[in-house]
């Protein structure tokens, strides 16, 4: 029987979810807080955890790192609980290797589907590790809608240009905007296309673990070095290995990647014996790799030896014109996993989907369209079927001018010029660097305003 560890501080909610689960024949553990659920993870396995992204002694986050570094409960998939308000940290716990997230209150249906969907990847992969059919593949249900603006138009012809070429490429871009799909695209359009796409990402690799997931070890290397493990690179030797988030790598294991990238060679942990690569090399960041290798935290010449070629993937907030499109492909989506007939949006999902600014990205849009086919009743999504704070926001950022087509700083009044950089500062959670992007101002500029109008940050 499928065994879920649910961890939340309110006994009622976990009483509800408990008995809603037990209905549907899964075995239930529960957890008040971050302390005992880490008691159950080092001593019962389980085949998924829930958990509330706010707990009374820890948080969600930490508890994620924490079940992935543990040595029964690595592979279990960890689905977060949260409030439509943590939407930025929810996206941070994917890169950290989340399955998924669902904002509460959660509708128990949501719940369910993620399990079986969890369980159902889980499953796949499990496939492919003991060399299952090869239908199984990463590409078997790839696709991807490549929008119409300006933005998706240049992408498409850097994947074009670039995808012949055993250039390494850098992809950069906030969380969430379809970075690994650009990766796909990209060795789906190479001649390494009939070989292996492997996806490895390094936001969820600890600093013990990345050398030996990346290269593999020899029997012994180190304590639970139980038989020879081969690396990524060997897994995807004579095709194409995607680094995301690279930047999360730690520095020693850069130095060894850097080497790798060099002489396309690796060495497992533990041996002395060199083994011939050939891999090329697609990373994705959702950091500033520059500015980190000038502050001593990313490898400068790592950096460069990334960066043949990059491609920026712009927030979704900065490609509205493709909103809808996007919106229309995953409810296309939704209805074939759910087994739904939803046919669209009312105009007022659409007017509240053009006005909220998307701090998910795709992500986030995918997972909305996906809650409200499910819940939806009716042929059209309307906005009932939406979570209130997401109709609430999209309002109050109209009202504020924050999200105007082409917010542009020069073109407001100086007496509301400190409240719109307010405003933006908060929308972004204070990264000036995006703040900027989105005022269309360059950061020494952002800077003056933030000294000429005493905005304390």
């Amino acid at each position: 029987m499928i065994k879920i560890l649910i961890v939340d501080d309110d006994p009622m909610f976990r009483i509800m979810l408990r008995t809603f689960l037990l209905k549907n024949n899964y075995e239930i553990a529960e957890a008040p807080n971050g302390k005992d659920c880490l008691k159950k993870i080092r001593t019962e396995r389980f085949d998924i955890v829930l958990t509330d992204l706010r707990l009374p002694d820890t948080t969600g986050l930490e508890l994620l790192q924490e079940i992935k570094d543990s040595d029964l409960n690595r592979e279990a998939p960890v689905i977060l609980m949260t409030s439509f308000g943590d939407i930025q940290s929810a996206v941070k716990a994917m890169k950290l290797g989340a399955y998924e997230y669902v904002t509460k209150p959660v509708n128990p249906d949501e719940i369910l589907m993620n399990i079986k969907g969890a369980l159902k990847k889980n499953l796949q992969k499990q496939k492919v590790v003991a060399g299952g059919d090869e239908e199984e593949s990463p590409f078997r249900d790839f696709e991807y809608v490549n929008g119409t603006t300006e933005e998706a138009g240049r992408i498409q012809e850097f994947i074009a240009l670039v995808a012949p070429t055993r250039m390494s490429v850098l992809i950069q871009g906030e969380s969430g905007t379809g970075k690994e799909y650009v990766a796909k695209m990209i060795h789906q359009k190479s001649k390494r296309k009939d070989e292996p796409f492997v996806a490895v990402d390094c936001g969820t690799l600890s600093k013990d673990l990345a050398g030996s997931e990346l290269f593999g070890h020899v029997k012994g290397a180190f304590t639970g070095a139980l038989q020879d493990k081969k690396g990524q690179f060997h897994e995807a030797d004579g095709g194409t290995l995607f680094l995301d988030e690279v930047g999360n790598l730690p520095y020693e294991v850069q130095v060894k990647l850097l080497r790798a990238l060099q002489e396309r060679k690796v060495r497992q942990i533990g041996s002395n014996v060199d083994l011939d690569v050939n891999v090329r090399i697609i990373a994705a960041t959702n950091e500033d790799l520059q500015l980190a290798s000038e502050e001593g935290r990313f490898r400068e010449d790592l950096y460069h030896r990334l960066n043949e070629f990059s491609i920026s993937v712009p927030p979704l907030r900065e490609r509205r014109d493709d909103v809808i499109s996007f919106a229309e492909y995953f409810l296309n989506q939704a209805n074939e996993e759910l087994e739904k007939e939803i046919r669209g949006f009312t105009p007022e999902v659409l007017t509240v989907f053009l006005k909220y600014n998307w701090p998910g990205n795709l992500r986030e849009l995918k997972n909305i369209v996906k809650r409200s086919t499910l819940l939806a009743k009716a042929d059209y999504i309307d906005t009932t079927d939406l979570p209130e704070d997401l109709v609430r926001q999209a309002h109050n950022l109209e009202e504020n001018g924050v999200n105007s087509h082409h917010t542009n700083i020069k073109a407001v009044h100086e007496k509301n010029e400190k409240e719109l950089i307010k405003q933006v500062l908060i929308q972004t959670n204070f990264n000036k660097s995006k703040a900027a992007r989105i005022l269309n101002i360059d950061r020494k500029t952002l800077y003056n305003k933030l000294k000429l109008y005493n905005i304390d940050m």
